[in-house]
């Protein structure tokens, strides 16, 4: 994010004076507050984080749409500071998804109206006429849409507050930004990647050289180089597969570690239809067959070097091997994939 953090008490009263502020709807108030807190939140102590958030958050439908995304922004912070995520995050998924709806609205004005580059949110000079062609909230949309994004993600890196978003509003999130990043042409990869993290997802792996298969569990990876170190990890390092095992240190920066670390690509992930899955994917690219996301291992066509860690370096991932599939089972599976050549 973008704050400091040294330690002393004034932004808890920021923030007391901007929450009320905010609810008496005095607009200098809060205009001063909200100057305050960004004054002192370098100062701020680790429990004043714990409280501001969920105060913060609680209050951002009704902050007025111009500094809501920064307030967003702020709350993220906190919980990258040990606010409750759990507390802090459906407030600010409910931002992002009327955010995005928003951001739809410019986008078709934006064609509407003669259409061109689309305006740089972080831009210093403001957009002359902007607000007069689209309209103030669709453009306060588009221009806010980055600091929500950044807020979301800080949410989203919990676990907590990604397995509490039902399965139809994680669609409806992801269809609306497909649909802003189509019509913008505008890349929204980190919000993208983290509205598409799985947890406590089984996984069937098979490895086509040996014929042996594997179930297994993956939670909060946020890409397929990290998946594929922890596969390594796990089957190579456990004794289980013939090949090179990461290191401890490879392994435990894809799993909850700080950093990177070079590493060798031990395997090729294949879908069971012969298709690469790949390593710039995520594992939610890995298709169900018969209810359970099914992958094949063949042997690296290369050495592919890349450095080991996580997309999300906030984000805890992890893989574990629940059993070994027995040989018929196993068998019975791999006659269903296909093998392409190169």
């Amino acid at each position: 994010m973008i704050f400091g953090n040294k330690g002393k008490p004034r932004f808890l009263d920021a923030v007391t004076g901007f929450e009320a502020a905010v609810r008496e709807r005095d607009a200098d108030r809060s205009q001063q507050y909200f100057q305050d807190m960004h004054r002192y939140f370098g100062e701020a102590a680790g429990t004043e984080f714990h409280q501001a958030g969920p105060r913060l958050a609680a209050v951002l439908d009704e902050v007025p749409p111009g500094p809501r995304a920064t307030v967003a922004v702020i709350v993220g912070a906190c919980v990258e500071r040990g606010a409750d995520a759990s507390l802090c995050g459906p407030h600010v998924l409910a931002g992002l998804a009327g955010t995005l709806d928003g951001a739809r609205e410019f986008c078709a004005r934006w064609a509407a109206t003669g259409g061109g580059d689309f305006p740089d949110p972080e831009a210093e000079e403001p957009h002359e006429g902007l607000f007069d062609r689209v309209g103030p909230e669709a453009a306060l949309a588009w221009l806010t849409l980055h600091q929500w994004e950044m807020a979301a993600v800080a949410m989203l890196n919990h676990a907590a507050v990604r397995t509490a978003l039902d399965a139809g509003a994680r669609v409806g999130l992801l269809q609306a930004l497909r649909a802003v990043e189509e019509a913008s042409g505008h890349d929204f990869k980190c919000l993208a990647y983290a509205l598409l993290v799985l947890d406590d997802e089984p996984l069937v792996v098979l490895h086509r050289p040996t014929g042996t298969g594997y179930a297994m569990r993956m939670t909060g990876i946020g890409d397929n180089f990290q998946l594929h170190t922890l596969l390594a990890d796990v089957l190579v390092g456990g004794g289980h597969l013939p090949g090179r095992a990461p290191s401890a240190e490879e392994a435990a920066v894809c799993r909850d570690q700080p950093g990177q670390v070079d590493t060798t690509g031990s395997f090729n992930l294949v879908t069971p239809s012969g298709d690469w899955v790949w390593n710039e994917g995520t594992p939610s690219d890995i298709p169900v067959v018969d209810g359970v996301r099914l992958l094949v291992l063949d042997p690296p066509p290369y050495e592919r070097s890349r450095p080991a860690g996580r997309f999300f370096p906030h984000m805890r991932g992890d893989l574990v091997l629940e059993r070994v599939l027995d040989e018929g089972e196993a068998g019975r599976l791999l006659a269903g994939c296909v093998a392409k050549d190169g």
